[in-house]
This record gives C-alpha cells, sequence and structure tokens, in this order.
C-alpha cells in the first residue's frame, strides 16, 4: 500500500513530537513492506535521525501561506514568485521565527486553511492535489492532525482514496485563541468529520476527548499509541553516582519547564540535595529563547548556573547519551496532553518519569508502570516528590526495570505500525 502522510515541518525545532511520531511510522511501515512517504508543509520535517525524505518539495510554503492570508495580490501570483518564496534558505530563516506570530493571525490563518479551496490559500492546495495525482499517486492518504482538515474532502474527491487523520493535542493550539476564531476553528473541523474515513487517536484519553469535540462517531474512531525506535537503548540503565533530574521536551512555558526549575531551586536548598544536577534539552524557537533566558537568570540569582546545562536541538545520538546519563526525567506540563514521547524516550533508556497526573499520562503509566504520578501546576508539590524519588534509589530501579520491559513490549514503532497498518486496511476494505 503506498501510505502518503501530509506532516506540517518543524524547521528547526528537532523536539517535534508529531514529526518524530510520523517519521518513526513512515520508516516502520517501510520496513513492513508499504511504500510510505512523508510531504512536509510549511516548513521543511526535522527529526533527531537522518530524513529520508531531503528530496520531497515542501508544500504550503510558510512565507507563501503568510502572504497569501495577508494580500490579495499572492493569492494569484504567478508560480516563479511562490517558488522565491519557497526557497529552502527563506523557509530555514522562517523557521526561527516560529512563536512571533500574533493570536489573531494565527487565528485567521487557521480558519482559512480549514476552509480548503474556499480559504485564501486555494492555490497552495490545488498545487498539492495536482503533485499527489500526477506524481505520487497514493492508495491511502495520512493527514497528520486535524488543524488540516480543510484538505481531506479536495482530496478525496480529486484522487478517490481513503483519507485518515491522526489526532494528537490539537486543543493545546485550538483553545488558547480568541474568540470567536477558538469556536469556529472546532466546528469548522467537526465539518470536516464527514469526509474523513477514519480518526486514529494517540490514547484513549484522547480518543474520548476529540469524539466529544469533533462529534466523532465511534465507528470511524480508532485508538493506536504512539512508538519509538529501540534501537540503541539496550544497555543496562544504573543510576549516576550524581543525580541528574532531566527534562526532554521543547523549552517552553507550556511544557512547564519553569516550574520544573522553582522545583530544582526548592530542591537544592536542602542540604541532602546539594549535589543534584538538572539537564534541560529539546528544541527552542525564537520566543522560546527569550523564555529561557529568563529560566537561567533565575538560576543565576540562586547561584545555581553551574548546576544546570541547557543543550537545544540534541541528535538522536546526542538524546541517547542524555537520557543514558539521569537518574529521573519530569516534563511538568501545563495541558493535559494526548501522549508525551519523551516518556517513551526515557523509560526505554531505563530512565523512571514523574509526570503531572493529567491528560494521557496517568493511562501511559499504567499500561508502562515506569514512573509515579504528582498534583500538577504546582512545584512545592514536584520538589517534594523529587525529593522522595531521590532518597529511593530501590524504588528507581524497580520504575527503571519496569519500563523498560513495558515500553518493549507495547510501544515500539514496529507495534505502532502494525496497529496503524491494520487500521488502514479495515478502512480500506470498507
Amino acid at each position: 500500500m503506498k501510505v502518503v502522510q501530509l506532516i506540517p515541518g518543524a524547521g528547526n525545532n528537532f523536539y517535534c513530537e508529531n514529526c518524530l511520531r510520523d517519521h518513526g511510522l513512515a520508516k516502520a511501515l517501510r520496513a513492513q513492506g508499504h511504500d510510505a512517504l512523508m510531504v512536509p508543509l510549511y516548513l521543511p520535517i526535522m527529526t533527531d535521525t537522518e530524513n529520508k525524505n531531503k528530496t520531497m518539495p515542501v508544500f504550503f510554503g510558510g512565507i507563501n501561506v503568510y502572504l497569501q492570508q495577508k494580500l490579495q495580490f499572492f493569492r494569484n501570483a504567478p508560480q516563479w514568485v511562490d517558488a522565491l518564496f519557497d526557497h529552502p534558505r527563506l523557509l530555514s530563516w522562517a523557521a526561527g521565527l516560529q512563536g512571533l506570530t500574533r493570536p489573531r493571525d494565527l487565528a485567521e490563518t487557521t480558519i482559512s486553511m480549514l476552509k480548503g479551496q474556499d480559504g485564501h490559500q486555494a492555490k497552495e492546495l490545488d498545487k498539492l492535489i495536482d503533485w499527489l495525482q500526477n506524481t505520487l499517486q497514493p492508495d491511502m492518504v495520512h493527514i497528520s492532525n486535524a488543524l488540516l482538515l480543510g484538505m481531506a474532502r479536495p482530496i478525496k474527491e480529486a484522487l478517490g482514496v481513503p483519507v485518515v487523520c491522526t489526532l494528537q493535542d490539537e486543543d493545546i493550539f485550538i483553545d488558547p485563541l480568541p474568540e470567536p476564531f477558538r469556536q469556529q476553528v472546532w466546528d469548522l473541523m467537526a465539518a470536516q468529520v464527514p469526509h474523513v474515513d477514519g480518526f486514529i487517536a494517540v490514547s484513549d484519553y484522547y480518543a474520548q476527548f476529540m469524539a466529544e469535540r469533533m462529534r466523532i462517531p465511534h465507528e470511524k474512531l480508532h485508538r493506536v499509541y504512539n512508538g519509538i525506535d529501540l534501537n540503541g537503548h539496550d544497555a543496562v540503565h544504573t543510576l549516576p553516582e550524581t543525580p541528574v533530574i532531566g527534562f526532554l521536551e521543547r523549552q517552553c512555558a507550556d511544557k512547564g519547564l519553569h516550574t520544573l526549575v522553582d522545583a530544582f531551586i526548592q530542591l537544592r536548598s536542602d542540604k541532602k540535595f546539594d549535589d543534584v544536577r538538572l539537564r534541560i534539552a529539546g528544541g527552542q524557537t525564537a520566543e522560546d529563547a527569550r523564555y529561557v533566558r529568563k529560566q537561567k537568570r533565575k538560576l543565576h540569582r540562586a547561584g545555581l548556573q553551574d548546576a544546570v546545562d541547557f543543550l537545544p536541538n540534541l541528535s538522536r545520538e546526542e538524546k541517547l547519551d542524555f537520557l543514558h546519563g539521569l537518574t529521573l526525567l519530569s516534563v511538568p506540563a501545563r495541558h493535559a496532553e494526548a501522549f508525551g514521547i519523551y516518556i517513551l524516550d526515557a523509560l526505554a533508556a531505563g530512565v523512571p518519569v514523574l509526570l503531572p497526573e493529567h491528560g494521557a499520562f496517568g493511562e501511559i503509566l499504567g499500561v508502562t508502570g515506569g514512573g509515579t504520578p504528582y498534583t500538577p501546576h504546582n512545584a512545592e508539590t514536584l520538589a517534594t516528590h523529587l525529593a522522595a524519588l531521590l532518597q529511593a534509589p530501590e524504588t528507581l530501579l524497580d520504575l527503571s526495570r519496569q519500563g523498560r520491559l513495558r515500553v518493549a513490549q507495547h510501544f515500539s514503532i514496529e507495534e505502532m505500525a502494525r496497529q496503524f497498518s491494520a487500521v488502514l486496511k479495515r478502512i480500506s476494505a470498507g
């Protein structure tokens, strides 16, 4: 089966969870005999491993999408003008500006994209459909998130193939949008449900959540857990001599980095933990860089700047080295998340996790047994739980062993691809 995945690229922000998920899925589907191709939208696809789709053109180039949203001229400009703004160097530059767009602009562009051929970017949609029809000719089109559903009906009608859509964390983007745009986005997404053959949620929690938000019929909804490449995770984990707390996600407020920094400062105020270190890894946008500088100033005022490492945009090998040097990992995300691939990364490396008790985290901990939950949004509570775990090495080792075993059993990219492929076959069979 030839499966084309339409994926928004993350530019230079390596730790994009959806990019990691879809890159791993394409790799595993190819290994299982499918012809799986990733087509980038907005920006190039960047992951922590080599990208096999380097030569694939970028559709809906981020600069053109913005210009077409703002100015009538660019909605009808000749193709050579579009090609100029889709130049890889310009897109690379634009990637560094992520996070600088006003919420109203984001909302209006999202609504326009969800309107498909009635939106300001209709020309871009026509180019994508022409490419899919005449060059790729897929048997199935996979849309990587529901914010792209304006493409579903035109693609289905033009190509005559099933269209599926993965669901993961759309609400984290939509709910902060100002009204009336927020509700318009949810309504436009719900209106596209009849044109999609199947929705694949990454957790039971998120399947139920999106079924209610988008009014998705039960028979169209499937759950396939995310998986990771387990290669390189085979070393037996031992606790480092000096305790090290890790963070692996985008370095931003939504992922609760400031909460972890505050908890670390409080933890280090206790002399029992005056040797504990904090290592922070993950991608950064230009907006995130300002936020990170604020956290560094906070640590400097506490005299702890030398006890913390900031490591943006790690390669896969660097990420594995980072994980193997941790005692435990904590990402105190502020929002109820649909999944969290960083949890699998940590557990596969034998690193226990300490997670806020909301979203899918309880579900993942229940399946893996590799960590403990805590009440979210409170640095003092987090510091208390960090202290308890750091003083219980046998508990950490038990969590490490169980987490590694369960991830290998249930959360490999091969298992994800098998379940995903089974869903596609059911949908193709009608």
